[in-house]
Protein backbone atom coordinates (compact mmCIF):
# COMPACT_ATOMS: atom_id res chain seq x y z
CA UNK A 1 0.00 0.00 0.00
CA UNK A 2 1.36 3.33 -0.54
CA UNK A 3 2.09 6.04 1.93
CA UNK A 4 3.72 9.52 1.51
CA UNK A 5 7.46 9.58 2.44
CA UNK A 6 7.59 10.39 6.35
CA UNK A 7 9.49 13.72 7.43
CA UNK A 8 13.17 12.72 9.01
CA UNK A 9 12.59 13.99 12.35
CA UNK A 10 9.88 12.32 14.29
CA UNK A 11 6.81 14.91 15.57
CA UNK A 12 5.07 12.70 18.55
CA UNK A 13 2.46 14.11 20.59
CA UNK A 14 3.72 15.48 24.24
CA UNK A 15 3.00 13.12 26.40
CA UNK A 16 1.07 13.86 29.73
CA UNK A 17 3.77 14.02 32.69
CA UNK A 18 -0.12 13.05 34.62
CA UNK A 19 1.19 9.48 33.01
CA UNK A 20 2.44 6.64 35.05
CA UNK A 21 6.08 6.21 34.94
CA UNK A 22 5.64 2.58 32.89
CA UNK A 23 3.59 4.18 30.51
CA UNK A 24 5.06 7.31 30.06
CA UNK A 25 8.49 5.20 29.83
CA UNK A 26 6.94 3.58 26.94
CA UNK A 27 5.41 6.54 24.96
CA UNK A 28 8.79 7.58 25.03
CA UNK A 29 10.50 4.79 23.48
CA UNK A 30 7.70 4.86 20.52
CA UNK A 31 8.00 8.46 20.42
CA UNK A 32 11.75 8.06 19.57
CA UNK A 33 11.83 4.77 17.39
CA UNK A 34 12.83 5.44 13.66
CA UNK A 35 9.86 4.64 12.21
CA UNK A 36 7.45 6.38 14.70
CA UNK A 37 5.78 8.20 11.65
CA UNK A 38 5.01 5.80 10.06
CA UNK A 39 3.27 4.47 13.08
CA UNK A 40 1.76 7.70 13.53
CA UNK A 41 0.42 7.59 9.75
CA UNK A 42 -1.44 4.17 10.50
CA UNK A 43 -3.08 4.99 13.86
CA UNK A 44 -4.58 8.45 11.99
CA UNK A 45 -5.56 6.37 9.25
CA UNK A 46 -7.52 4.39 12.00
CA UNK A 47 -8.56 7.54 12.81
CA UNK A 48 -7.09 6.92 16.59
CA UNK A 49 -8.29 3.56 17.09
CA UNK A 50 -8.44 2.42 20.96
CA UNK A 51 -8.21 -1.57 19.79
CA UNK A 52 -6.64 -1.32 16.08
CA UNK A 53 -6.92 -5.22 14.17
CA UNK A 54 -2.67 -6.25 13.33
CA UNK A 55 -2.28 -7.71 10.16
CA UNK A 56 0.58 -9.53 8.44
CA UNK A 57 0.93 -10.24 4.72
CA UNK A 58 1.04 -8.82 1.47
CA UNK A 59 -0.55 -7.86 -2.03
CA UNK A 60 0.50 -8.02 -5.72
CA UNK A 61 -0.99 -5.90 -8.24
CA UNK A 62 0.13 -7.14 -11.93
CA UNK A 63 -1.50 -6.11 -15.42
CA UNK A 64 -3.01 -9.18 -16.55
CA UNK A 65 -2.51 -8.98 -20.13
CA UNK A 66 1.43 -8.81 -19.63
CA UNK A 67 2.16 -10.14 -16.27
CA UNK A 68 4.12 -7.02 -14.71
CA UNK A 69 4.22 -6.59 -11.30
CA UNK A 70 2.51 -3.00 -11.09
CA UNK A 71 3.26 -2.84 -7.10
CA UNK A 72 4.26 -4.71 -4.35
CA UNK A 73 3.43 -4.12 -0.68
CA UNK A 74 4.56 -5.94 2.49
CA UNK A 75 3.98 -5.54 6.06
CA UNK A 76 7.47 -6.58 6.99
CA UNK A 77 9.03 -3.00 6.80
CA UNK A 78 6.24 -1.83 8.70
CA UNK A 79 6.65 -0.84 12.20
CA UNK A 80 6.49 -3.87 14.38
CA UNK A 81 6.02 -5.59 10.92
CA UNK A 82 2.31 -5.25 11.09
CA UNK A 83 -0.73 -3.16 9.47
CA UNK A 84 -3.01 -1.45 11.74
CA UNK A 85 -6.26 -1.12 10.73
CA UNK A 86 -9.86 -0.01 12.68
CA UNK A 87 -11.46 -2.46 15.00
CA UNK A 88 -15.28 -0.88 13.83
CA UNK A 89 -16.74 -1.26 17.91
CA UNK A 90 -19.85 0.75 17.39
CA UNK A 91 -19.73 1.25 21.68
CA UNK A 92 -17.92 4.85 22.61
CA UNK A 93 -17.02 2.94 25.67
CA UNK A 94 -15.02 0.58 23.89
CA UNK A 95 -13.61 2.88 20.65
CA UNK A 96 -14.46 6.46 20.77
CA UNK A 97 -13.04 6.82 17.23
CA UNK A 98 -14.65 3.98 15.30
CA UNK A 99 -17.99 4.97 17.51
CA UNK A 100 -18.27 8.20 16.00
CA UNK A 101 -17.43 6.46 12.38
CA UNK A 102 -20.85 4.25 13.24
CA UNK A 103 -22.61 7.26 14.98
CA UNK A 104 -21.93 9.65 11.47
CA UNK A 105 -22.98 6.42 9.49
CA UNK A 106 -26.16 6.08 11.29
CA UNK A 107 -27.08 9.94 11.18
CA UNK A 108 -27.23 9.59 7.42
CA UNK A 109 -28.97 6.52 7.20
CA UNK A 110 -31.66 8.43 9.36
CA UNK A 111 -31.37 11.47 7.35
CA UNK A 112 -31.36 10.03 3.91
CA UNK A 113 -34.65 8.40 5.51
CA UNK A 114 -35.98 11.82 6.40
CA UNK A 115 -34.45 14.28 3.62
CA UNK A 116 -34.05 11.99 0.98
CA UNK A 117 -30.68 11.37 -1.39
CA UNK A 118 -30.73 10.62 -5.00
CA UNK A 119 -27.65 8.77 -4.90
CA UNK A 120 -29.04 6.25 -2.84
CA UNK A 121 -32.58 5.84 -4.63
CA UNK A 122 -34.31 7.91 -1.97
CA UNK A 123 -35.68 11.15 -3.31
CA UNK A 124 -36.03 14.65 -1.44
CA UNK A 125 -39.86 13.99 -2.03
CA UNK A 126 -39.91 11.95 0.88
CA UNK A 127 -40.26 15.62 3.15
CA UNK A 128 -43.54 15.41 1.64
CA UNK A 129 -44.82 12.23 3.40
CA UNK A 130 -46.25 11.43 6.60
CA UNK A 131 -43.34 10.95 9.47
CA UNK A 132 -43.23 11.04 12.85
CA UNK A 133 -40.93 10.48 15.92
CA UNK A 134 -42.29 8.12 17.86
CA UNK A 135 -41.12 6.96 21.81
CA UNK A 136 -42.08 3.61 23.13
CA UNK A 137 -41.66 3.19 26.82
CA UNK A 138 -41.48 -0.20 28.92
CA UNK A 139 -43.60 -0.69 31.72
CA UNK A 140 -43.19 0.35 35.43
CA UNK A 141 -41.68 -2.52 37.64
CA UNK A 142 -41.19 -0.28 40.79
CA UNK A 143 -41.20 3.09 42.13
CA UNK A 144 -37.39 4.99 41.14
CA UNK A 145 -35.78 7.55 42.59
CA UNK A 146 -36.32 10.40 39.72
CA UNK A 147 -36.39 14.02 39.34
CA UNK A 148 -39.83 14.98 38.13
CA UNK A 149 -40.41 18.12 36.05
CA UNK A 150 -42.43 19.53 39.35
CA UNK A 151 -41.83 18.63 43.06
CA UNK A 152 -39.07 16.02 44.72
CA UNK A 153 -38.87 12.79 44.16
CA UNK A 154 -40.98 10.16 45.95
CA UNK A 155 -38.46 9.82 48.59
CA UNK A 156 -38.47 13.75 49.26
CA UNK A 157 -35.24 14.68 47.80
CA UNK A 158 -34.89 16.68 45.32
CA UNK A 159 -31.60 14.84 43.67
CA UNK A 160 -29.04 16.53 41.54
CA UNK A 161 -28.74 15.85 38.18
CA UNK A 162 -26.12 13.29 38.15
CA UNK A 163 -26.94 11.76 41.98
CA UNK A 164 -25.79 8.11 42.08
CA UNK A 165 -29.31 7.00 42.86
CA UNK A 166 -31.58 8.34 40.10
CA UNK A 167 -32.92 5.64 38.14
CA UNK A 168 -32.44 3.00 41.54
CA UNK A 169 -35.34 1.18 43.06
CA UNK A 170 -37.06 3.19 46.39
CA UNK A 171 -37.29 -0.36 47.87
CA UNK A 172 -35.46 -2.96 46.05
CA UNK A 173 -36.94 -5.71 48.08
CA UNK A 174 -40.30 -5.12 46.10
CA UNK A 175 -38.92 -4.10 42.79
CA UNK A 176 -39.75 -6.33 39.67
CA UNK A 177 -36.32 -7.21 38.75
CA UNK A 178 -37.28 -10.59 37.30
CA UNK A 179 -40.32 -8.34 35.02
CA UNK A 180 -37.39 -6.06 33.92
CA UNK A 181 -34.63 -8.24 32.46
CA UNK A 182 -37.70 -10.42 31.01
CA UNK A 183 -39.17 -7.70 29.02
CA UNK A 184 -35.70 -6.39 27.88
CA UNK A 185 -35.27 -9.98 26.48
CA UNK A 186 -38.22 -9.66 24.78
CA UNK A 187 -38.68 -6.14 23.61
CA UNK A 188 -37.33 -7.46 20.32
CA UNK A 189 -40.70 -9.63 19.96
CA UNK A 190 -43.08 -6.91 21.27
CA UNK A 191 -41.69 -4.06 18.41
CA UNK A 192 -42.55 -7.01 16.16
CA UNK A 193 -46.26 -7.22 17.67
CA UNK A 194 -46.48 -3.43 17.15
CA UNK A 195 -45.56 -3.07 13.96
CA UNK A 196 -47.98 -5.91 12.55
CA UNK A 197 -50.27 -4.05 14.69
CA UNK A 198 -49.62 -0.44 13.07
CA UNK A 199 -50.25 -2.07 10.21
CA UNK A 200 -53.75 -3.29 10.57
CA UNK A 201 -54.45 -0.16 12.64
CA UNK A 202 -53.71 2.16 9.24
CA UNK A 203 -55.67 -0.44 7.09
CA UNK A 204 -58.64 -0.36 9.38
CA UNK A 205 -58.77 3.61 9.41
CA UNK A 206 -58.75 3.61 5.37
CA UNK A 207 -61.42 0.73 5.77
CA UNK A 208 -59.52 -1.66 3.78
CA UNK A 209 -58.48 -4.97 4.81
CA UNK A 210 -55.58 -5.66 5.89
CA UNK A 211 -54.42 -8.17 2.92
CA UNK A 212 -54.82 -4.79 0.72
CA UNK A 213 -52.89 -2.19 2.86
CA UNK A 214 -49.84 -2.44 0.50
CA UNK A 215 -51.97 -2.02 -3.01
CA UNK A 216 -51.64 1.84 -1.04
CA UNK A 217 -49.36 2.14 1.64
CA UNK A 218 -46.33 0.64 3.16
CA UNK A 219 -44.62 1.81 6.39
CA UNK A 220 -40.94 2.23 6.81
CA UNK A 221 -39.04 3.04 10.07
CA UNK A 222 -35.46 3.41 11.59
CA UNK A 223 -35.21 3.22 15.27
CA UNK A 224 -32.52 2.78 17.79
CA UNK A 225 -32.80 1.17 21.80
CA UNK A 226 -31.95 3.55 24.33
CA UNK A 227 -31.63 2.01 28.34
CA UNK A 228 -33.45 4.15 30.39
CA UNK A 229 -31.41 5.19 34.10
CA UNK A 230 -33.60 1.97 35.62
CA UNK A 231 -31.92 -0.40 33.08
CA UNK A 232 -35.12 -0.64 31.16
CA UNK A 233 -35.43 -0.32 27.55
CA UNK A 234 -37.18 1.68 25.69
CA UNK A 235 -37.74 2.48 21.92
CA UNK A 236 -37.00 5.46 19.71
CA UNK A 237 -38.59 5.10 16.21
CA UNK A 238 -38.63 7.32 13.13
CA UNK A 239 -41.91 6.25 11.28
CA UNK A 240 -42.50 6.79 7.60
CA UNK A 241 -45.62 6.34 5.29
CA UNK A 242 -44.63 5.61 1.53
CA UNK A 243 -46.92 5.16 -1.70
CA UNK A 244 -47.33 1.08 -2.68
CA UNK A 245 -43.29 1.18 -4.33
CA UNK A 246 -41.59 2.82 -1.63
CA UNK A 247 -40.22 6.27 -0.54
CA UNK A 248 -40.26 7.04 -4.36
CA UNK A 249 -44.46 7.16 -4.73
CA UNK A 250 -46.28 9.17 -2.43
CA UNK A 251 -48.42 7.75 -0.03
CA UNK A 252 -53.17 8.77 -0.66
CA UNK A 253 -53.98 11.57 0.70
CA UNK A 254 -55.72 10.16 3.33
CA UNK A 255 -52.76 8.73 4.66
CA UNK A 256 -51.74 12.27 6.86
CA UNK A 257 -49.52 12.74 9.95
CA UNK A 258 -52.68 12.83 12.61
CA UNK A 259 -54.24 9.60 10.75
CA UNK A 260 -50.84 7.87 11.41
CA UNK A 261 -49.99 9.06 14.92
CA UNK A 262 -53.77 7.58 16.09
CA UNK A 263 -52.69 4.02 14.57
CA UNK A 264 -49.65 4.61 16.43
CA UNK A 265 -51.33 5.00 19.40
CA UNK A 266 -54.22 2.59 18.98
CA UNK A 267 -51.31 0.13 17.95
CA UNK A 268 -49.01 0.45 20.97
CA UNK A 269 -52.46 0.26 23.56
CA UNK A 270 -54.15 -2.64 21.85
CA UNK A 271 -54.15 -6.24 23.60
CA UNK A 272 -52.56 -7.65 20.49
CA UNK A 273 -49.34 -6.30 21.04
CA UNK A 274 -48.31 -7.90 24.02
CA UNK A 275 -45.56 -10.86 24.16
CA UNK A 276 -46.84 -13.50 26.67
CA UNK A 277 -43.97 -15.71 28.61
CA UNK A 278 -44.80 -18.55 30.01
CA UNK A 279 -44.65 -19.35 34.12
CA UNK A 280 -41.55 -21.37 35.22
CA UNK A 281 -40.52 -22.71 38.41
CA UNK A 282 -41.47 -20.14 40.94
CA UNK A 283 -42.09 -18.11 38.22
CA UNK A 284 -45.55 -16.46 37.39
CA UNK A 285 -46.64 -16.97 33.70
CA UNK A 286 -46.27 -13.01 32.23
CA UNK A 287 -48.07 -10.27 29.81
CA UNK A 288 -45.23 -7.63 28.78
CA UNK A 289 -47.15 -4.71 27.30
CA UNK A 290 -45.84 -1.01 26.23
CA UNK A 291 -45.41 1.29 28.99
CA UNK A 292 -48.50 4.14 29.20
CA UNK A 293 -45.99 7.22 28.47
CA UNK A 294 -45.57 7.20 24.40
CA UNK A 295 -44.80 10.48 22.79
CA UNK A 296 -45.29 10.64 19.31
CA UNK A 297 -44.26 14.23 17.09
CA UNK A 298 -44.37 15.16 13.52
CA UNK A 299 -40.83 15.70 11.96
CA UNK A 300 -40.46 18.90 10.44
CA UNK A 301 -38.59 19.37 7.74
CA UNK A 302 -37.09 22.91 8.47
CA UNK A 303 -36.61 24.42 11.93
CA UNK A 304 -39.96 26.16 13.14
CA UNK A 305 -39.50 26.60 16.59
CA UNK A 306 -40.07 23.06 16.80
CA UNK A 307 -37.01 20.99 18.38
CA UNK A 308 -38.05 17.48 16.61
CA UNK A 309 -36.41 18.57 13.53
CA UNK A 310 -34.86 16.08 10.53
CA UNK A 311 -31.47 16.87 12.02
CA UNK A 312 -32.75 16.85 15.67
CA UNK A 313 -33.90 13.20 15.27
CA UNK A 314 -31.07 12.31 12.95
CA UNK A 315 -28.41 13.43 15.56
CA UNK A 316 -30.56 11.84 18.54
CA UNK A 317 -30.55 8.12 17.16
CA UNK A 318 -26.74 8.54 15.90
CA UNK A 319 -25.74 9.14 19.75
CA UNK A 320 -27.88 6.25 21.17
CA UNK A 321 -26.51 4.01 18.32
CA UNK A 322 -23.30 4.04 19.55
CA UNK A 323 -24.49 3.10 23.37
CA UNK A 324 -25.42 0.49 25.16
CA UNK A 325 -26.57 -0.34 28.82
CA UNK A 326 -23.36 1.36 30.39
CA UNK A 327 -25.05 4.48 31.97
CA UNK A 328 -26.49 2.02 34.29
CA UNK A 329 -23.29 1.20 35.46
CA UNK A 330 -23.13 -2.57 33.86
CA UNK A 331 -20.06 -3.66 31.77
CA UNK A 332 -19.88 -3.40 28.31
CA UNK A 333 -18.89 -6.73 27.64
CA UNK A 334 -19.88 -10.34 28.86
CA UNK A 335 -19.65 -10.95 32.68
CA UNK A 336 -18.38 -14.37 33.36
CA UNK A 337 -18.17 -14.67 37.02
CA UNK A 338 -20.79 -12.47 39.17
CA UNK A 339 -17.37 -11.99 41.24
CA UNK A 340 -16.28 -9.10 38.26
CA UNK A 341 -19.29 -6.76 39.64
CA UNK A 342 -16.99 -6.39 43.14
CA UNK A 343 -14.40 -5.53 41.02
CA UNK A 344 -15.92 -2.78 38.63
CA UNK A 345 -18.02 -1.42 41.63
CA UNK A 346 -21.39 -2.17 39.75
CA UNK A 347 -24.03 -0.31 41.58
CA UNK A 348 -26.75 -2.34 43.59
CA UNK A 349 -29.50 -1.57 41.46
CA UNK A 350 -27.58 -2.90 38.15
CA UNK A 351 -26.11 -5.69 40.49
CA UNK A 352 -29.70 -7.46 41.53
CA UNK A 353 -31.11 -7.13 37.59
CA UNK A 354 -27.58 -9.19 36.36
CA UNK A 355 -28.11 -11.33 39.25
CA UNK A 356 -31.77 -11.61 37.86
CA UNK A 357 -29.98 -12.72 34.71
CA UNK A 358 -28.34 -15.05 36.53
CA UNK A 359 -31.22 -17.04 38.15
CA UNK A 360 -33.67 -17.05 35.08
CA UNK A 361 -30.91 -18.29 33.00
CA UNK A 362 -31.61 -22.22 33.73
CA UNK A 363 -35.46 -21.66 34.01
CA UNK A 364 -35.49 -20.08 30.18
CA UNK A 365 -32.72 -21.79 28.33
CA UNK A 366 -33.67 -20.42 24.70
CA UNK A 367 -33.85 -16.61 26.21
CA UNK A 368 -29.94 -17.07 26.86
CA UNK A 369 -30.46 -14.18 29.92
CA UNK A 370 -26.72 -14.88 31.34
CA UNK A 371 -24.80 -14.66 28.26
CA UNK A 372 -26.83 -11.02 27.57
CA UNK A 373 -26.36 -10.22 31.45
CA UNK A 374 -24.33 -7.35 30.49
CA UNK A 375 -27.54 -6.01 28.23
CA UNK A 376 -29.45 -6.59 31.56
CA UNK A 377 -31.02 -9.50 29.41
CA UNK A 378 -32.06 -7.22 25.98
CA UNK A 379 -30.58 -9.26 22.90
CA UNK A 380 -31.71 -7.57 19.99
CA UNK A 381 -30.42 -5.29 17.45
CA UNK A 382 -29.95 -1.60 19.03
CA UNK A 383 -30.60 0.20 15.70
CA UNK A 384 -32.99 -1.29 12.78
CA UNK A 385 -34.49 -0.07 10.01
CA UNK A 386 -37.29 -1.59 7.70
CA UNK A 387 -35.72 -2.81 4.38
CA UNK A 388 -37.09 0.23 1.83
CA UNK A 389 -36.56 2.87 4.79
CA UNK A 390 -33.22 4.37 3.65
CA UNK A 391 -30.29 3.29 2.29
CA UNK A 392 -28.12 0.32 4.26
CA UNK A 393 -24.79 0.37 6.71
CA UNK A 394 -23.14 -1.72 4.67
CA UNK A 395 -23.63 0.67 1.12
CA UNK A 396 -22.36 3.55 3.39
CA UNK A 397 -19.27 1.17 4.42
CA UNK A 398 -18.70 0.62 0.73
CA UNK A 399 -18.66 3.96 -0.88
CA UNK A 400 -16.37 5.16 2.10
CA UNK A 401 -13.77 2.04 0.93
CA UNK A 402 -14.64 2.68 -2.92
CA UNK A 403 -13.53 6.53 -2.37
CA UNK A 404 -10.42 4.49 -0.48
CA UNK A 405 -9.74 2.51 -3.20
CA UNK A 406 -9.95 5.26 -5.49
CA UNK A 407 -7.49 7.17 -2.93
CA UNK A 408 -4.82 4.53 -3.71
CA UNK A 409 -5.47 3.94 -7.28
CA UNK A 410 -4.20 7.53 -7.31
CA UNK A 411 -1.32 7.19 -5.41
CA UNK A 412 0.02 3.99 -7.14
CA UNK A 413 -0.70 5.78 -10.55
CA UNK A 414 -3.65 3.65 -11.32
CA UNK A 415 -5.47 6.11 -13.16
CA UNK A 416 -5.42 5.52 -16.23
CA UNK A 417 -6.04 1.77 -15.82
CA UNK A 418 -9.35 0.08 -16.23
CA UNK A 419 -9.59 -1.94 -12.82
CA UNK A 420 -10.74 -5.35 -14.72
CA UNK A 421 -6.62 -5.44 -16.18
CA UNK A 422 -5.16 -5.01 -12.71
CA UNK A 423 -4.92 -8.33 -11.21
CA UNK A 424 -5.18 -7.81 -7.27
CA UNK A 425 -3.07 -10.91 -5.39
CA UNK A 426 -2.87 -10.89 -1.27
CA UNK A 427 -2.44 -13.00 1.72
CA UNK A 428 -3.23 -11.58 5.20
CA UNK A 429 -2.81 -12.93 8.52
CA UNK A 430 -4.17 -11.69 11.73
CA UNK A 431 -1.61 -10.70 14.39
CA UNK A 432 -3.40 -9.56 17.22
CA UNK A 433 -4.94 -6.51 18.59
CA UNK A 434 -4.52 -3.47 20.92
CA UNK A 435 -1.89 -0.73 21.52
CA UNK A 436 0.69 -1.33 24.32
CA UNK A 437 0.39 1.42 27.27
CA UNK A 438 2.21 4.05 25.61
CA UNK A 439 1.19 3.37 21.94
CA UNK A 440 -2.41 3.75 23.76
CA UNK A 441 -1.66 7.08 25.04
CA UNK A 442 -0.34 8.73 22.07
CA UNK A 443 -3.40 6.93 20.08
CA UNK A 444 -5.50 9.06 22.38
CA UNK A 445 -3.82 12.29 22.10
CA UNK A 446 -4.31 11.49 18.38
CA UNK A 447 -7.61 10.71 18.39
CA UNK A 448 -8.96 13.76 20.12
CA UNK A 449 -6.62 16.21 17.49
CA UNK A 450 -8.09 14.40 14.77
CA UNK A 451 -12.18 14.75 16.52
CA UNK A 452 -10.74 18.60 17.02
CA UNK A 453 -10.30 18.94 13.32
CA UNK A 454 -13.42 17.27 13.01
CA UNK A 455 -15.89 19.84 14.95
CA UNK A 456 -13.87 22.75 13.61
CA UNK A 457 -14.41 21.76 9.99
CA UNK A 458 -18.37 20.92 10.91
CA UNK A 459 -18.47 24.36 12.71
CA UNK A 460 -17.28 25.84 9.11
CA UNK A 461 -19.69 23.95 7.20
CA UNK A 462 -22.98 24.91 9.49
CA UNK A 463 -22.24 27.73 11.82
CA UNK A 464 -22.34 27.06 15.17
CA UNK A 465 -22.04 23.19 16.49
CA UNK A 466 -25.38 22.06 18.39
CA UNK A 467 -26.07 18.52 19.27
CA UNK A 468 -29.26 19.07 16.31
CA UNK A 469 -26.85 20.00 13.78
CA UNK A 470 -25.44 18.62 10.75
CA UNK A 471 -23.55 14.92 11.43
Amino acid sequence: MAHRASPATPRAPIPDTRLDPITLGDVLRVASASDYNRWEDQIRRTGGCSDPIHLTGWVLHKDKTTGETLHHYSTENEPGGRLRLACGNRRVSRCPSCAWTYAGDTYHLIRVGLAGDDRRDVPATVRDHPRVFATLTAPSFGPVHNRPDHGACRCGTRHAPDAPELGSALDPATYDYVGAVLFNNHAGQLWQRFTTRLRRELAARAGLPRRELAEHLRVSYGKVAEFQKRGALHFHAVIRLDGPDGPGTLPPAWATVGLLTDAIHAAAAHSYTSVSVPAAVDQPARTFRWGKQLDVRPVKAFGDGSDITEQAVASYVAKYATKAAENTGTLDRRIGELSELDRHQVPDHTRRLIEACKNLDPLYPDRRLWAWAHMLGFRGHFSSKSRSYSTTLGALRQERADYRAAQEASALGFDDREPDTVLVLADWQYAGHGHTPGEAALAATIARGLQTNRETAREALNGLATDEGEW
